[in-house]
């Protein structure tokens, strides 16, 4: 049942970024030409997204744990430091250049658009080439500390 409800979320996720146009990157790429072509609908997509998430949290907090997990996995951390905002501003800087985010991105891969199949193979890329980054950079901490 689990796997059904996800693939509905998905599917109901995937066509409302397809309705909105969100899967169309020169779409996305007018919203951040304000001095050209601007298209306002990207910022009202957003905002339509944060009524309801904010509806919706206020709706799923109230219980005790979620249908099928013993706890909510709700982030702690509450401080802004480096590795966020440079993540942050890299994340920025690719959609401004692509035109996509991973939620445009995976329902567009059904158009089998070569762009769409690169921008999505350079994403899975950058992920795994920062998950073995952050992993050296830990295990280097580690041995330092052995050092010591």
């Amino acid at each position: 049942m689990r796997n059904i409800l996800t693939l509905l979320i998905g599917v109901v996720f995937g066509t409302g970024i397809a309705l909105s146009g969100m899967a169309n990157p020169a779409k996305v790429l007018n919203f951040f030409d304000i001095a050209g072509t601007w298209d306002p609908s990207l910022a009202f997509v957003m905002g339509g997204a944060l009524i309801v998430t904010f509806i919706g949290y206020r709706f799923v907090l109230k219980r005790d744990h979620p249908v099928y997990e013993p706890a909510f996995d709700i982030p702690t951390k509450k401080t802004l430091d480096a590795r966020l905002l440079t993540g942050a501003g890299i994340f920025g800087i690719g959609w401004g250049i692509a035109g996509f985010c991973p939620g445009g991105a995976l329902p567009a891969l059904g158009t089998a658009n070569p762009k769409v199949i690169l921008f999505v193979a350079a994403l899975i890329a950058g992920m795994l080439g920062t998950r073995l980054l952050m992993t050296r950079m830990m295990i280097s901490r580690h041995d330092l500390r052995q050092a010591d």
